[in-house]
């Protein structure tokens, strides 16, 4: 089944914003920048077991210049602030942060005075990763919540006012960008029926449901 067959007439409609976004979430490339037992866990998921090449971004850069998501694995000591915040520098724009486990996120454990409390102290973070440390599994589900979010951004300099003016008249979609579970997007009746669960309040309801339906906590005598 070719894309000739989804588009018989030949012709597809759409706009720069939405051409160009669709380019960048299929194409972005991570920095390699593991600084503690989280990166570990950001290298299995580049690993075969796993794939992330199956989204276009198989290969970790080792220059800043080639690289426009960074995937903050670990802990930030005060001394590592500046590096990073230099290596955030030299990216490419545009450009992402993903804080990867609790340590990057908060601090974790290490609430001292060596350690930076939340890497959002040093650069801006578009998408937080819990854990200590997350599997390859929510790694890789971040990623494809922070390329929904790249899909819903717009264009230009004043790209923040534009989507603030969008919030502000309404126009934006019923479920925020990287809210839905990656399950429920690969699935058009899935997605669907996770659409309206939000409309009516009840998505967690809805979770909880599914999870109930498969059963999974009654299989192997209660350990799944």
């Amino acid at each position: 089944m070719g894309i000739e067959e989804k588009l018989p007439s030949g012709i597809l409609l759409t706009s720069v914003e939405k051409l160009v976004n669709w380019t960048r979430k299929t194409s972005t490339w991570g920095a390699t920048f593991g600084l503690a037992c989280c990166a570990i866990e950001m290298m299995a998921a580049g690993a075969p077991h796993y794939d992330l090449g199956r989204w276009g971004m198989e290969v970790f850069r080792a220059s800043p210049r080639q690289a426009d998501l960074m995937i903050v694995a670990g802990r930030v000591s005060q001394k590592m602030a500046p590096v990073l915040r230099q290596i955030y520098d030299q990216m490419a724009e545009p450009r992402w942060v993903l804080s990867m486990g609790v340590c990057a996120s908060s601090g974790g454990m290490f609430n001292n005075y060596a350690i930076v409390q939340g890497v959002d102290h040093v650069v801006p973070v578009d998408m937080y990763l819990p854990g200590c440390p997350p599997r390859p599994e929510m790694l890789i589900d971040a990623i494809l919540k922070l390329r929904e979010k790249i899909m819903q951004e717009p264009l230009g300099a004043n790209g923040r006012k534009m989507l603030e003016a969008r919030q502000a008249r309404g126009d934006v979609p019923a479920v925020a960008p990287g809210a839905m579970p990656s399950s429920y997007r690969s699935d058009a009746a899935k997605r669907a029926e996770w659409t309206q669960a939000v409309k009516e309040g009840r998505e967690e309801q809805l979770r909880i449901e599914k999870w109930m339906q498969e059963q999974r906590h009654l299989q192997a005598g209660g350990r799944w």
